[in-house]
């Protein structure tokens, strides 16, 4: 009886061992592909993570909101999307959604400006530049959506008439209304009184690079998913249907 037990005991230390020996090599490869692997995607490219993926010993290497996939020897790089043909699903959009995820609650809206309509249950934060054609179009969109609470990050990647916009729109007495006059009906905000020194811009773009936003109009929702570009009030509406 005691051999048996000691047998069991030293069949459980050498599993445990064999475990914790494949996660340091597959941890050490990891390391060792994203150490490399960088310089042959293109020059200045920063690789944020790597690490073993469960489809075919390939490892997943994540670039800001890309994911690519490479063999171990890093000989090979797969552009693409790996399906689950059993489960119907894609598993590197799943992946890229779970990456892009945030902690809504975590956002600092004092860096945006609230518009309440309805009862306001319903809360969005929307990135946008004043200059771009699928922000304007989202924020028309807007219009027939209520029971909703805005919050609007100017995000302004596009120029720098986007940044002077935005000051002007940040100074006015009501922002989120001299924000739609301008993003629906094309009224021109004045300019900001020389006494109004204060502007989000600077860590409303730090606040963009850190989420990955590489384009505007970007959508959050309370559940921490986004919807990157423009979609329209029915969209949006079964969106936040699913979030009841």
């Amino acid at each position: 009886m005691k051999s048996l037990k000691q047998a069991a005991w030293i069949v459980g230390a050498l599993v445990t061992s064999l475990i914790i020996t494949t996660a340091c090599a597959q941890t050490d490869t990891s390391e060792s592909i994203k150490k490399s692997i960088g310089p042959k995607l293109g020059t200045g490219v920063v690789v944020d993570s790597v690490k073993k993926t469960p489809y075919s010993g390939l490892y997943e290497v994540q670039v800001g909101d890309d994911i690519f996939y490479t063999d171990e020897k890093m000989q090979y790089l797969f552009v693409g999307n790996v399906m689950d043909m059993n489960a119907h699903k894609n598993l590197t959009r799943i992946r890229q959604e779970s990456l892009n995820t945030v902690k809504f609650a975590n956002l600092p809206f004092e860096l945006a400006f609230k518009q309440v309509k309805g009862d306001g249950k319903r809360v969005i934060a929307v990135f946008e530049d004043p200059n771009c054609g699928y922000c304007k179009k989202l924020r028309k969109a807007l219009q027939s959506v209520d029971n909703i609470t805005i919050y609007t990050f100017m995000y302004d990647i596009l120029s720098d008439d986007s940044a002077v916009k935005s000051r002007n729109v940040w100074c006015a007495p009501d922002p989120a209304k001299a924000w739609n006059d301008w993003m629906v009906s094309g009224i021109v905000v004045p300019d900001a009184p020389k006494d109004c020194t204060t502007s989000p811009h600077e860590k409303i773009m730090a606040l963009g690079s850190k989420l990955h936003i590489n384009g505007t109009p970007a959508i959050f929702f309370p559940d921490g998913t986004r919807i990157p570009g423009f979609v329209d009030a029915a969209a949006l509406e079964e969106k936040l249907n699913t979030l009841k």
